[in-house]
């Protein structure tokens, strides 16, 4: 569609609308800027000049509000939902003036003098001439698809009409199920779930029953690591075999419910079935896993399609024709590039496979969100206009808990996803065999040897992929001085003092690791403090310098790796015990808590920036 058919100006560069602030190196949305004239030309009040065919006046102008540019920033947190924000006839709200402007084709900007620079003009009379750019700012906006998963690489920190995208957004509130925490420290896990709900048109024919909830088709769990050097995708079979557990859910009303739990059943039901919401799959997940999830993010069929039209279509590979008549897909051997509803049958795709089973469409999955990643960076971070659309495609698929449901905490989280280079994002899938219940099986269960050591390599931060020799080099730097905590003298159990917090989730933690370091190991200066002010994912030791030799016994006796020693930087009071905080790491009082350093051979794998074609 070209610029006329969207109401845009052929004479502003979208660019020229955005201003670096220099206190605080954000780049700021001028709309209150006008046009440039051409030369001769006599200035007309904007709100006297008619609006290009296909366009509307501003919102914010009919309603007698300032313009968007001169109005407080909105209060974070505070937001609007979709359904409750009024928008005019097409939901959402446009720039002033009822258009958004576009480069003129060619990407020259209109009446700069020969020699003048870009920069200069951008800064404009009076403004502070900015400085050049190291690099280009990225950050990745990640939300889950029908697919499982779409990862959206969009500037949102330097191309958002704010209102426009924040009012996007739906979200939930799912009580105490997801973990929340900073989003600039420690480990990310985002639990991404893509449901059947087949609401939209175009989505009749197939998906879950109408005016359902959906079911957790596709589900899969994004670890990003504490130091940002790698990130894996955990896909979660949806007939695996699990325990539900019973999970509290906010009703309409404001009350919490709670959904009774279930044993050996599909993971698929952790949603929609009895009325479960999106924190009885993370309760699930975690149940199953060991690991918490911090946030969550769902999306429905119109996410695929939406979102591989916003960018044009998504390129894959086929090492044979398919041609599925449930999904509807039809592609010869070879290179192909689908959006819409093809890019949809793609994902859904099954029976076109080796084995026509959830397991074979998974790693098609993961290839085609592969090769939607390696787009995303190649081609359309360069392209504010495409950014944009990519962006408000992807705030209107998505459902998210409310710790993240607006764009400055969708921003936060999207920079930290940023940091992570491709070529150490893996996907994977959980180790799974098929159930030995069932004389001809339908349904899978955990591999039990493979398994936990993926879980464990996950909750340990440990890559599934080859990072670069500097990289390594660095790391192995890191642990070195962290390992040397681990060296020096050891005090006798005896004289060890400690007070032992639960911060695992799990009942009992706490009484259970104090009866076996008294009862078995002989720290009878040990006592239980109960629950945590609040869970955390690894197990820590506090202590002061003067306590390093119990530290480090303490550590011998419980597993603990050098990781989970924090000293402060003071001596201690001599009476004045060290403080254990049990993890969601922590797996039994003298288990070690530190996980396997590879992965299991012959674990299913798709490795992001590596091009495959889809077996």
């Amino acid at each position: 569609m070209d610029a006329q058919s969207r109401g845009r100006s052929d004479d502003i560069d979208p660019a020229d609308q955005w201003v670096r602030n220099p206190q605080t190196g954000e780049y700021e949305l001028r709309l209150n800027r006008k046009p440039r004239q051409p030369a001769g030309a006599r200035p007309q009040d904007a709100s006297a000049r008619p609006a290009a065919p296909g366009t509307r006046s501003d919102p914010a102008d009919a309603k007698g509000k300032a313009p968007a540019g001169d109005r407080p920033a909105p209060v974070p947190g505070q937001r609007s939902r979709r359904a409750a924000k009024p928008r005019g006839e097409s939901g959402t709200a446009q720039p002033q003036g009822g258009s958004r402007a576009t480069r003129p084709r060619g990407g020259s900007r209109a009446a700069r003098s020969p020699g003048e620079s870009r920069d200069a003009e951008a800064a404009g009379p009076g403004r502070r001439k900015r400085k050049k750019a190291g690099g280009k700012k990225k950050a990745l906006l990640w939300t889950g698809g029908v697919m499982g998963f779409v990862l959206v690489a969009a500037g949102v920190g330097a191309y958002l009409v704010y209102d426009r995208l924040n009012g996007n957004i739906d979200s939930i509130d799912i009580g105490d199920a997801a973990k929340g925490g900073s989003l600039k420290d420690g480990p990310i896990n985002v639990l991404l779930l893509g449901t059947d709900k087949r609401t939209g048109k175009g989505n009749e024919s197939y998906g879950d029953r109408a005016n359902s909830t959906g079911h957790a088709d596709t589900t899969l769990l994004l670890h990003v690591a504490e130091d940002r050097t790698n990130a894996t995708v955990l896909s979660i079979p949806r007939d695996l075999k699990v325990d539900i557990p019973d999970c509290p859910t906010k009703q309409p009303d404001g009350t919490e419910k709670v959904i009774p739990g279930k044993l050996d059943t599909r993971f698929n039901e952790s949603l929609g079935v009895a009325g479960r919401d999106p924190g009885c799959t993370i309760r699930t997940v975690e149940a199953m896993s060991g690991i918490p999830a911090n946030h969550f993010m769902m999306a429905d069929f119109n996410a695929v399609k939406d979102l591989t039209t916003a960018m044009d279509g998504v390129e894959v590979c086929l090492d044979k024709p398919i041609k599925d008549k449930d999904s509807k897909l039809d592609l010869g051997q070879g290179e192909h590039t689908v959006q819409g509803e093809q890019a949809l049958a793609f994902v859904r795709n099954r029976h076109g496979l080796g084995n026509e089973s959830d397991l074979d469409r998974i790693k098609m999955q993961q290839q085609f969100v592969a090769s939607m990643i390696r787009k995303m960076k190649t081609e359309v971070l360069g392209s504010p206009t495409r950014m944009f659309d990519l962006a408000d495609a992807a705030t209107k698929a998505l459902t998210v808990d409310q710790r993240i449901g607006d764009i400055p905490k969708l921003t936060g989280l999207a920079k930290e996803l940023g940091k992570v280079d491709i070529k150490n994002m893996t996907f994977t899938t959980v180790p799974v065999k098929d159930n030995p219940a069932e004389r001809v099986p339908a349904t899978v269960v955990l591999d039990e040897t493979k398994a936990p050591q993926v879980f464990s390599m996950i909750q340990n931060d440990v890559s599934f992929t080859e990072v670069e020799k500097k990289e390594k080099k660095d790391k192995a730097a890191a642990r070195s001085k962290q390992a040397k905590l681990l060296v020096g003298p050891r005090a006798e159990a005896a004289d060890v003092r400690v007070d032992v917090y639960n911060g695992s989730g799990v009942q009992g933690a706490a009484q259970k690791t104090l009866d076996w370091l008294q009862n078995t190991e002989g720290v009878l200066k040990s006592s239980n403090k109960s629950n945590a002010p609040e869970k955390l994912a690894r197990t820590t030791l506090v202590y002061g310098p003067n306590q390093a030799d119990q530290a480090r016994k303490l550590a011998d006796l419980m597993g603990l790796p050098a990781t989970a020693l924090k000293p402060t930087a003071q001596d201690a009071p001599e009476t004045r015990p060290m403080s254990l905080t049990l993890g969601a790491d922590f797996k039994g009082p003298g288990v070690p808590i530190t996980g396997p350093g590879k992965a299991p051979k012959d674990i299913q794998r798709v490795e992001a920036d590596k091009k495959i074609c889809a077996q």
